[in-house]
């Protein structure tokens, strides 16, 4: 059967569409896991239920938690609470409080923190990757989770450093102020 070029242009199109549906639907896996371990962090955190008195199921995750996440609040310089970051060993998660309206396109996120820290992070781990220093699945990873242009969580998989997460929480803290200044000029 022979196609032609504008079929042909039309499969690649449909290719290329289902792959990033795909890609797109991985994401939201993702981020639904991820909210599901914020989720149960917070449970631990508030339930005054022992743990074996939750499913079997849940269990493990909420001791899991227990031992390995941590929330530290990400504060403007006169200690007014903007985010908080929920910290396990693998992902960084930032969540902007509710109340907190931070626009992606409001300077300096896309330029500075995105581009210059989290990308230089993610340009060393693609050099590891290519020299053979990490495998591929272990490089950084940064998702801006929005609603329209407002930041509703940053996620940051594979950090691998301690001091990688205090670098970003740093100049997240940062950034948001600034885009806080900023947005009211």
């Amino acid at each position: 059967m022979d196609y032609s070029e504008e079929n042909i242009r039309d499969i690649l199109e449909l290719r290329e569409w289902i792959s990033e549906e795909i890609e797109k639907r991985e994401r939201e896996i993702d981020r639904f896991q991820q909210n599901l371990r914020i989720l149960d962090s917070l449970v631990k955190q508030s339930s005054f239920s022992k743990a074996s008195s939750l499913a079997s199921s849940n269990k493990q995750n909420i001791q899991s938690n227990q031992q390995t996440s941590s929330v530290i609040p990400i504060k403007t310089p006169d200690s007014k609470i903007l985010a908080n970051a929920h910290v396990t060993p693998d992902e960084l998660v930032i969540i902007p409080l509710e109340n907190i309206m931070l626009d992606v396109e409001t300077h300096p996120f896309k330029s500075f923190f995105l581009g210059r820290i989290v990308g230089g992070m993610e340009s060393q781990d693609r050099l590891d990757v290519q020299n053979g220093k990490i495998p591929q699945n272990a490089a950084i990873s940064c998702l801006v989770n929005k609603d329209g242009n407002r930041i509703k969580e940053i996620l940051i998989k594979n950090y691998r450093q301690k001091e990688r997460v205090t670098e970003i929480i740093n100049t997240v803290t940062w950034s948001f102020s600034r885009m806080i200044e900023n947005s009211q000029k």
